[in-house]
């Protein structure tokens, strides 16, 4: 029934190729008309704008395509450039100066239980995304309690029931009732039996349904009755086939609940990967000096498939 928890024809492989086989409908949109563009012609403005076109094609974003054209300006500029191809390595450098700030680790061992609350829209793939996180971090020697706070969606307390059988982690569940509660009751769940990590699913909603969005603030605010200071994370898991829509979702769900940490899911499906760059340029509101670091990238249905995200990682997959 649930076939996200079988391993794919990827399994066995590293995460460095998994990642490539996974970007390469962008990739194969990236690197067609970047090689047309760094192996001929001269660096001149129709050089750039086609570049811009390029980039926009892969929803990097008119913002993050700005940064990255004018490094590329710059390094042209200043190394005194006037072929294309000379170009090539400055386009991989500004990438990754672009995207190396959201390449944070999640550090999970500042509290114990580390509570993480889960929110996205509904099909970004939140449940699926848990199942996996629970796996990585049984993996790494950690116990881990599932919430299963998506009350809304019998489905979903299923799925999450078959990930915690699969990984044999216990799973906090109520047939009916208020997702703030079960999380309630998941928490002090978690700290009678010594837990590490607390996983809280919620329901998927759209930021358009402000009452679904006062719902979602009440669940965090229970949270930190239960366990004061938590969530320590608030991640949000963005479906990367939506493209230039994530942001948004980005800006009303941080303006909600306040984002720590975002998972992008399904880069697999499609040719819009840079997507990362936009989030990565992305201050969601004025108070933010940083973007809110990319915790997790999924790129498969395979538990493997999802990884932290690496900028060093994403740059050479995208663009070797």
């Amino acid at each position: 029934m649930f076939s996200f928890l079988q391993s794919n024809a990827t399994a066995g492989t590293s995460w460095g190729q998994r990642l490539k086989q996974g970007l390469a409908r962008t990739r194969e949109l990236l690197n067609t008309d970047l090689s047309a563009l760094f192996n001929g012609g001269n660096i001149d403005e129709q050089f750039y704008q086609e570049l811009e076109i390029t980039l926009l094609a892969a929803d990097v974003g008119v913002a993050a395509t700005g940064f990255l054209i004018d490094a590329l300006r710059t390094a042209a500029r200043h190394g005194g450039l006037r072929e294309p191809r000379e170009l090539r390595q400055a386009l991989r450098d500004a990438l990754l100066a672009l995207l190396k700030p959201i390449a944070v680790p999640l550090d999970v061992t500042t509290h114990k239980p580390f509570i993480i609350m889960f929110a996205g829209v509904n099909g970004a793939g939140k449940t699926t995304s848990i199942g996996k996180i629970a796996s990585y971090y049984q993996q790494a020697g950690k116990s881990v309690l599932l919430a299963a706070g998506d009350t809304f969606r019998a489905a979903a307390r299923e799925q999450l029931q078959v990930w915690g059988d699969r990984n044999n982690v216990a799973v906090i569940a109520q047939q009916s009732g208020d997702a703030a509660a079960v999380i309630f009751d998941a928490i002090s769940a978690a700290r009678s039996r010594g837990t590490d990590i607390v996983l809280a699913d919620t329901a998927g909603r759209l930021p358009t349904q402000l009452h679904l969005m006062e719902e979602i603030r009440k669940v965090k605010r229970v949270i930190a009755k239960a366990q004061p200071s938590a969530p320590h994370e608030v991640l949000l898991v963005l479906d990367a086939n939506t493209g230039q829509n994530a942001l948004s979702q980005v800006m009303a769900f941080d303006a909600a609940i306040g984002v720590t940490g975002l998972v992008l899911t399904k880069l697999d499906g499609t040719a819009k990967g840079g997507v990362i760059a936009a989030i990565a340029h992305l201050r969601s509101n004025t108070a933010r000096t940083r973007p809110i670091p990319l915790r997790f990238i999924g790129v498969g249905e395979a538990l493997e498939d999802l990884h932290p995200f690496n900028a060093e990682e994403f740059v050479d997959a995208l663009l070797g």
